[in-house]
């Protein structure tokens, strides 16, 4: 069926302009500035409202395989698009971890069947899986995943000499979680020696601290001057990590790039703790105040590339749990995009440089195929946003399976209005459809 989007305000490739956007056949036929507007089996009237492309998602944990009584991929992919994301890139922390090209291919099979948006899956690494590393084709998959620092699951990769090889020998993308484990598990020793079992939430950052993270970070990028790596490195939280990256060159001249996420802008300081903790207990820790405005910072001035949103879902009985046992991670798919206007509606970021960051960039730094741009030939994968209309964020609308929010009685002034993946309208601005519009992801490596 083709879909006329007539009177649309799109922000695309840094320029605001009015202009129709005919689709057919899962892709972007026609862009049209004048009146003169084409046929379609179905008219959307975008009078009033925004159109970008569909945000592609760098860091999502969508829980499956075997640890679906925190998410599946077909639940979370819904919130997805309902947030605006039409492309998502999952971790490889599920059960069992996808450290070999067997297991990931059991990942994709599963996205085929259950994905309203499209896909694309990180192979894990371990201290003894280089082989597997070495089989990844770079057209097919994103790339490879590194715990340089223990989070959810076990995976950390913690041996020198095995390192040293990924980094030498892996040519396609490497994304890193940067923490310092021994930093951290002596920092909790002395949390334990001082509080016993009743550790403040508010400790999570002096316990994952900037320090920890630093030091991770600092060494990673290290091994990547040394090797030529091309490295990403993931949720910068302290603003200490920011001068480990240039703004000097294009992104496609960048060999070392570097994410921010949501949740590390919106929320800082012991008070933020106070308020709502262990829902914000993330890993990386959200830090201070000044660490939020840092990143935002740096995000606008593209010391940091990408935006995305480490989606991590957890049961609200996990998350129920005092700091030792509450689990790091919290959803936030369905939000991100809604929270990033919000500082756009307090004159903090255009609205071109929040498209930048969550659609262009990403789609350059991993080279996918075809998608994160509103153009001619590419896949019509769109988000219509009403910058008039009010999203309250209450338990009853959540899509998550897990059903809970960090953003829970937070009143967005935006609203997705609705979401194109593959051509296929998906979210309505009310509900998501039953189609399994998801496609893989593709890469011009």
């Amino acid at each position: 069926m083709s879909i006329l989007i007539k009177n649309a305000q799109l922000v695309n490739e840094d320029k605001t302009y009015f202009a129709s956007v005919l689709v057919n056949n899962k892709r972007i036929e026609s862009i049209i500035t004048g009146d003169d507007l084409p046929e379609a089996d179905k008219v959307i009237d975008a009078h009033g409202k925004l159109l970008i492309p569909g945000l592609i998602d760098d860091q999502v944990h969508f829980r499956e395989p075997g640890l679906t009584e925190k998410a599946e991929i077909a639940t979370e992919s819904r919130a997805a698009v309902a947030g605006g994301i039409t492309s998502y890139m999952e971790m490889p922390n599920t059960v069992p971890q996808a450290v070999t090209v067997e297991l990931l291919e059991e990942k994709y099979n599963r996205a085929a069947q259950v994905s309203a948006a499209n896909y694309s899956f990180f192979l894990g690494t371990t201290n003894y899986n280089l082989e597997e590393l070495l089989k990844l084709d770079e057209k097919k998959v994103c790339g490879v995943k590194i715990f340089m620092g223990s989070s959810t699951g076990d995976m950390v990769v913690d041996d020198a000499k095995a390192l040293e090889e990924v980094f030498a020998n892996v040519k396609t993308l490497i994304a890193t979680h940067c923490e310092d484990d021994p930093m951290i598990k002596a920092n909790t020793k002395k949390a334990i020696e001082k509080y016993g079992d009743a550790i403040p939430m508010s400790e999570h950052p002096h316990i994952r601290s900037r320090e920890a993270c630093y030091k991770s970070s600092s060494f990673a990028v290290g091994l990547a001057k040394k090797h030529g790596t091309r490295l990403h490195i993931l949720h910068i939280s302290s603003k200490e990590e920011l001068d480990l990256f240039e703004n000097d060159k294009p992104l496609e001249e960048k060999h070392i790039t570097s994410e921010a996420c949501v949740h590390h802008m919106w929320f800082g300081g012991k008070e933020d703790y106070e308020k709502f903790g262990s829902r914000i207990k993330w890993n990386p820790a959200v830090k201070e105040r000044s660490d939020a405005e840092a990143i935002l910072q740096a995000v606008i001035d593209d010391r940091i590339d990408v935006i995305a949103t480490d989606h991590a879902p957890h049961t609200k009985e996990e998350k129920s749990g005092s700091y030792l046992k509450a689990p790091s991670g919290g959803p936030l798919v369905q939000h991100a995009l809604l929270a990033m206007l919000e500082f756009w509606k307090d004159q903090k970021i255009t609205l071109t440089k929040i498209v930048e960051k969550m659609c262009h960039n990403p789609a350059k730094m991993f080279a996918i195929e075809e998608r994160g741009f509103i153009r001619e030939g590419y896949y019509a994968d769109l988000v219509l946003v009403d910058p008039n209309a009010k999203t309250k964020v209450e338990e009853k609308d959540l899509l998550y399976k897990c059903g809970w929010s960090p953003f829970e009685g937070y009143e967005f002034n935006n609203a997705v209005a609705m979401t194109m993946v593959n051509g296929e309208v998906m979210w309505d601005g009310e509900k998501v459809t039953d189609k399994n519009a998801g496609m893989r992801l593709t890469f011009d490596r």
